[in-house]
């Protein structure tokens, strides 16, 4: 169990290369395929920064000079896990960080009579509990998804989970953090509020949708 004063931290990137490229995805007349790359160039950015505390070790090479003692990522035991669909987008540009990183899936939708998510498919990577996990999905509105989503990680005996998305609302953020205080949030841009419909302002859109050019 979480201690009850632990709460998550929360990263906000105000890197001006993300904050460009955010500013191009918010744009109605961005194409699919210029949304597609930008979301895995902002992934691979944000990426970059959510691996710093990655372990390392001490391990002896040879250069063609002489032999050294160099650090290197200790076992490099990484899981992305997107959420189905829109999470896809993130994958690219962090397996272009971490090439050998195993990829999981989790596929949820919501209930139209009880608004709760509901898991239509989760497959993990057999060794989840001993992988450090970085959970991925464009938007954070509600906070349901992401919540119903580590949940069932965890349930699978995931532990170490970092949460990575592009866009997030202060409702989405406040209910991760009150679900999961252990899991640290990082974010490329943090919105003013939900609308009635639940959509973030001023966001983006549907971020599937673009992606994949069925809006």
């Amino acid at each position: 169990p979480v201690p009850r004063n632990v709460r998550s931290k929360v990263y906000v990137f105000a890197h001006p290369l993300i904050q460009h490229k955010v500013a191009l995805m918010r744009q109605t007349n961005t194409s699919v395929k210029d949304f597609r790359e930008l979301a895995r160039e902002i992934a691979l950015l944000m990426g970059f920064e959510a691996t710093r505390n990655l372990p390392l070790e001490e391990v002896e090479i040879e250069t063609p000079i002489c032999k050294t003692k160099v650090n290197m990522l200790k076992g490099e035991d990484i899981a992305i896990i997107p959420i189905l669909r829109a999470g896809l987008g993130f994958v690219d540009g962090m397996l272009e960080l971490v090439p050998n990183a195993k990829v999981g899936h989790v596929g949820l939708y919501r209930d139209p009579d009880t608004h709760e998510p509901v898991e239509y498919y989760c497959k993990l990577p057999k060794d989840i509990e001993k992988r450090q996990i970085f959970v991925v999905d464009p938007m954070l509105a509600t906070g349901g998804s992401a919540v119903a989503a580590i949940d069932f990680i965890k349930q699978r005996g995931g532990t170490n989970i970092t949460f990575m998305c592009l866009i997030a609302a202060p409702e989405g953020i406040e209910a991760l953090q009150k679900a999961h205080p252990d899991v640290d949030i990082y974010i490329a841009a943090k919105d003013e509020r939900l609308n009635e419909n639940a959509y973030i302002v001023p966001g983006l859109g549907d971020a599937g949708d673009r992606l994949y050019g069925t809006k």
